[in-house]
């Protein structure tokens, strides 16, 4: 059989599958007769490398320091292929993730770091869908307000269409100008090299604590429903912990929010900016976050002037 050679196929095929177990990459002993399960090989000038379950590694006493998932790229792809590669490397790589690919003759093979694996499978499993996420860059701003003019025609609140420009077109105008802006946590989704999704968080504190702030999150409206707020949400929260962050608070419906881990503010010690909020005023902690944390939320200063 055939591998496929059409790259829209072939991204839409993905079907990523992580392997059971961790493996790493080891050089081999020269000299030494090969033995045990190795998975993989590559001998160069300078060595045979081998990949294989790290307790199988420890077993043969092999020394190792990178600790992988292995991810099995169902799609059958032709050896010919071209782009495939590039396409996944590309999308791990907006998503701060390392990648090993190794080519098999039905497969391709991804090795990515242990504790990314679940975030790898995310954005492969969006790729499938035509998503990409990356930070947002400076030229990107006024497509960016323009999506959140029509992402927010229809008021979240009253359902009803809104009458000139929306004030979240403004607000946000406004955090890419502040000293709270945080350029890594400012993210759009790509369909098709059109941006059809945005979130931003900027600096917010509870007395000395330092934390984000989510929102506004801007889905244009054809694109609405489809996982693309999902996918913004959670690559928030991957990145607010990777960087350590203690938690995220966000304003929004208490129905929709706790899906992601959102909790009331109140119920973690933390109250609102302004009391009548209530449980729309949400936080997710993360896992930096101290114990005993009091305190009232304070916005970067644009959401003051609302």
């Amino acid at each position: 059989m055939s591998g496929e050679t059409d790259l829209k196929t072939l991204v839409e095929s993905l079907h990523p599958v992580v392997r059971e177990g961790a493996y790493v990459y080891a050089l081999w002993p020269h000299g030494r007769p090969l033995e045990g399960a190795i998975e993989a090989a590559v001998r160069e000038a300078e060595g045979l490398t081998v990949v294989l379950h790290r307790d199988e590694a420890d077993r043969l006493g092999l020394n190792y320091d990178f600790v992988a998932s292995w991810i099995t790229l169902q799609v059958h792809s032709a050896l010919e292929a071209v782009g495939l590669t590039a396409a996944v490397s590309a999308a791990l790589t907006h998503a701060g993730i390392s990648c090993n690919v190794l080519a098999g003759f039905h497969h391709d093979h991804l090795l990515v770091p242990s504790a990314d694996a679940d975030r790898a499978v995310e954005v492969l499993r969006l790729l499938a869908r035509g998503v990409v996420l990356r930070s947002e860059r400076p030229e990107d701003r006024p497509e960016i307000l323009e999506l959140t003019a029509r992402a927010f025609s229809v008021s979240p609140v009253t359902g009803e269409p809104v009458e000139g420009t929306p004030i979240e077109v403004g607000l946000l105008r406004e955090l890419f100008e502040c000293s709270e802006y945080i350029p890594d946590f400012s993210i759009v989704a790509e369909m098709g090299g059109e941006i059809v999704g945005h979130a931003i968080s900027t600096r917010g504190w509870i007395d000395d604590l330092e934390l984000i702030a989510l929102g506004p999150i801007g889905v244009l409206p054809p694109f609405q429903r489809r996982g693309v707020g999902s996918a913004l949400m959670r690559e928030t929260a991957a990145r607010a912990t990777a960087a350590g962050e203690p938690g995220i608070a966000l304003l929004g419906s208490p129905l929709y929010y706790p899906r992601f881990g959102y909790v009331p503010a109140t119920t973690v010690g933390v109250q609102p900016p302004e009391e009548v909020w209530g449980d729309h005023f949400q936080l997710l902690t993360l896992p930096e976050w101290p114990d005993g944390v009091r305190g009232t939320f304070r916005y970067a200063e644009p959401f003051n002037r609302l």
